[in-house]
């Protein structure tokens, strides 16, 4: 079985949204944890060298693959805001609908800026998505 690249580290998060480039995507990101963190009432990690997850749990697939992964996160990607774990509850999409302006990914939700949404919403759905995330991957497996 292949090791898992994207893995929780000791490196602070703040580091990563520091080290943005643009001061409007480096004040989005820094909202963004802000919000995930309340919505969660969790601390963040840093899962890989620029994820930034709240939460985690470990997985089995029926396959045998297994690994830990973060509950739900973001990135603060050069293009978009990128957003892991928020897809496949059963209330995400009722909530992506009212999101405001994104894409979405195979298991990704991009957005812009976070201007572009309404973060209200954005906060009810990282909530429910963190709440349900080990019920919603296990049964995808």
């Amino acid at each position: 079985m292949a090791d898992l690249k994207t893995t929780q580290n000791d490196t602070d998060p703040q580091t990563v949204i520091e080290s943005i480039e643009s001061e409007a995507k480096r004040a989005d990101a820094a909202r963004l944890l802000r919000l995930m963190a309340e919505a969660t009432g969790d601390q963040p990690k840093l899962w890989g060298p620029s994820m930034i997850g709240f939460g985690s749990f470990h997985y089995r697939y029926a396959s045998g693959h297994e690994g830990d992964t973060m509950k739900v996160g973001f990135a603060p990607r050069k293009t978009a805001l990128t957003f892991y774990g928020l897809q496949g509850h059963p209330n995400s999409d009722k909530l992506l609908a009212s999101l405001g302006t994104h894409t979405l990914g195979k298991g990704c939700v991009y957005v812009k800026r976070l201007d572009d949404i309404d973060t209200d919403v954005l906060r009810e759905l990282v909530a429910y998505a963190y709440a349900n995330a080990e019920e919603t991957l296990s049964s995808h497996s």
